[in-house]
């Protein structure tokens, strides 16, 4: 069968079971295929064996499934990591996040280092510790996803300091010049009603914030200024409508406080230096 008209096949199976995202579909043979997306209509004819393994992973994705998890893993920032159950899928929109800290890290001209809480997968941090050299330490609860990260970082040889630990509470005495955190953020009741791919495959640990979307923030933000050098910054991915709320419970002991939009225009960053 050709390229043509196994994704005609393809984009009917997809229709028929509600899935419109049909990139997929490229996507899917691109891994299996072992090509690039611009040669695909000029592949030939595909054999059965791959021809089968496209079409289960094909059945994997219109079960909500999404392809990073069929494949086992993804690209971010331009590094390839692992990623399974256990952690989140690094989103396009946590790029701004480690754009804006990388730029931040390079202006100071000196070695820095740097506290990922929440590390997840590790995309963060090891993009940090890959495009900066700054000394980078990161830490997550679950240690299902830490293993992800170590491997990651071994792939990718970044030098990361990974602890277990529940926020700041194995790593007391840490101090750094930069906190960075995607952590939780959507409210409890709106977790329940994502799409199918989130709900069925992410793991709720690195979703739901609490009943307003808030409680790692105001649990980071309470520690962070006995883990901040002076002038040190902390650094929040946020919800699309949390940059006022964030920025507010931030006033107390941060100063110059900033919110970010992402290349789609929603607040996405919120960045404050420790006052004093």
């Amino acid at each position: 069968m050709r390229y043509l008209e196994l994704r005609e096949k393809l984009i009917a199976m997809f229709e028929a079971n509600g899935i419109d995202e049909f990139a997929d579909i490229d996507w899917i043979m691109v891994e299996i295929l072992d090509v690039t997306r611009s040669m695909l209509p000029f592949y030939g004819d595909i054999n059965g064996e791959k021809e089968h393994k496209i079409m289960e992973a094909a059945k994997k994705r219109v079960n909500h499934v999404p392809v990073a998890y069929i494949f086992g893993k993804t690209n971010f920032y331009g590094y390839d990591l692992k990623v399974n159950e256990n952690v989140l899928i690094p989103r396009l929109d946590t790029e701004v996040l480690v754009e804006k800290l990388i730029e931040d890290i390079k202006s100071r001209n000196e070695k820095v280092s740097v506290l990922d809480i929440g590390t997840g997968s590790g995309a963060i941090i090891i993009t940090i510790q890959k495009e900066t050299n700054a000394k980078c330490f990161a830490v997550d609860i679950s240690s299902a996803a830490l293993k992800v990260a170590t491997e990651n970082a071994k792939t990718n040889r970044a030098e990361v300091e990974f602890v277990k630990s529940d926020l700041f509470e194995k790593i007391s005495d840490l101090k750094v010049d930069f906190i960075v955190s995607n952590p939780p953020y959507i409210e409890t009741e709106v977790v329940k009603t994502l799409d199918k791919e989130v709900v069925s495959n992410e793991p709720n640990l690195a979703l739901d914030g609490g009943e307003d979307g808030l409680d790692f923030y105001r649990r980071i933000i309470k520690d962070a200024k006995h883990h901040l050098n002076k002038n040190g910054k902390l650094y929040f991915e946020i919800g699309y409508n949390q940059g006022e709320s964030v920025s507010a419970l931030m006033k107390d002991d941060f100063e110059m406080i900033e919110v970010i939009k992402d290349y789609g225009g929603n607040d996405r960053v919120v960045r404050g230096v420790l006052k004093g």
